[in-house]
């Protein structure tokens, strides 16, 4: 058998990456039968919580193998798993897009290792995206926003109405104003967004959750695939969109925004406007993640992006949270924040958003056990 990276220790004491001619051995114990002939790394090792590798196998199969490193990341895949479930062939079937599938798995360590369907396609950075593709991701997000509630509801995972969204992006601000670390300029504009009624006047449908320019797969300008499900359940559609307003060239997200509400028939006028306060409000989660683990360098980050979105703010003040208004530089970096994953440390929980939704214990949920993020890049 082929390996694509050798000369890395098996085992992992310290925190050592496994090879990816171990991860072949455990694809061969998960799935039976498995024959592999050559085995690559999947990403980079350096900083990440998850061990995984590309196999190929004697059938011309092409798989991937994943090992979480980490208790969060265990966490995380394990509510992937349940949401992959969810997707049944049927559902599939509505999807203009592939979804990894599951093949196999097997205990290694204290933990699993899962092996799934490769899926095809290259990743999705957003600084390429062109209004092409952006018209594309549009259209793959609507189709999941299509989807049937039962989905999300048959399998227990989180079901928030409009007003707990709502409640959520309160308890947000609230604790992000009780730092006394967020300017008053935009705490009231935040306030002001927050007591307009007419932004909460929306109909909640099944999302994935946690999309951001990485969760996407493309050939050309044609979304292949879409990975990362934990967070899938039944909230905000404006959740699923945000991030794209970080894109430097702003017929990025027009194009999006345009695709999506053509594919969806359904126009929800006050998308827009949550998906802006959406990416405001990452912000916010990242200051608190910095001051609810202690991290001065997260805090100061977080602050530094506060007064850099003020800036660009200030002359509209007065005036809702609008797409006609100057985009704010910061939402580049939310959408940064979005690619790390907000932690769930610094939001409300949905089972105590809303009465449908399942214990904090249950599988899938948003619960603390979520990866939290790591600091961004630092900007020049």
């Amino acid at each position: 058998m082929a390996q694509g990276d050798r000369g890395v220790p098996a085992a992992y004491p310290g925190g050592m990456a496994r090879s990816p001619l171990t991860l072949a051995a455990l694809a061969t114990a998960a799935v039976p039968g498995l024959d592999v002939t050559h085995a690559s790394r999947l990403g980079s090792s350096r900083g990440r919580d998850v061990d995984a590798a590309v196999l190929t196998s004697r059938d011309g199969r092409h798989l991937v193998i994943r090992v979480p490193r980490t208790e969060p990341a265990e966490a995380e895949q394990s509510a992937d798993l349940v949401a992959l479930r969810a997707l049944s062939d049927g559902v599939r079937s509505r999807l203009p897009f592939a979804v990894p599938r599951l093949v196999g798995q097997t205990p290694v360590g204290g933990t699993r290792a899962i092996v799934h369907e490769f899926v095809d396609g290259d990743p999705v950075a957003l600084e390429a995206i062109t209004p092409g593709l952006a018209s594309s991701i549009g259209r793959a997000i609507a189709a999941v926003h299509a989807l049937p509630t039962s989905v999300v509801s048959d399998v227990g995972l989180p079901q928030l109405r409009a007003i707990d969204v709502m409640r959520e992006s309160l308890a947000t601000l609230d604790r992000a104003s009780e730092t006394g670390l967020v300017p008053a300029g935009l705490l009231r504009r935040w306030e002001l967004a927050s007591e307009d009624q007419s932004l909460w006047q929306f109909t909640p449908s099944v999302i994935n959750g946690g999309l951001s320019a990485g969760s996407f797969l493309s050939i050309g300008e044609t979304v292949t695939g879409v990975l990362g499900w934990s967070r899938l359940q039944i909230a905000d559609p404006a959740r699923d969109l945000f991030w794209l307003l970080g894109s430097a060239d702003a017929a990025v997200p027009e194009s999006a925004f345009e695709a999506y509400h053509e594919a969806r028939g359904i126009h929800d006028r006050e998308l827009a406007r949550r998906a802006v306060f959406a990416a405001e409000l990452e912000v916010a989660r990242w200051l608190l993640h910095g001051t609810t683990t202690g991290s001065t360098e997260i805090t100061d980050d977080a602050v530094e992006m506060l007064h850099a979105l003020l800036d660009r703010v200030h002359r509209d003040m007065t005036n809702p949270l609008t797409m006609e208004q100057e985009r704010p530089a910061s939402l580049t970096d939310a959408h940064d924040l979005a690619e790390l994953g907000a932690p769930d440390s610094v939001r409300l929980s949905p089972a105590s958003a809303s009465p449908a939704s399942p214990s904090p214990a249950s599988p899938g949920s948003n619960g603390s056990a979520a990866t939290p993020p790591t600091p961004p890049t630092p900007r020049d």
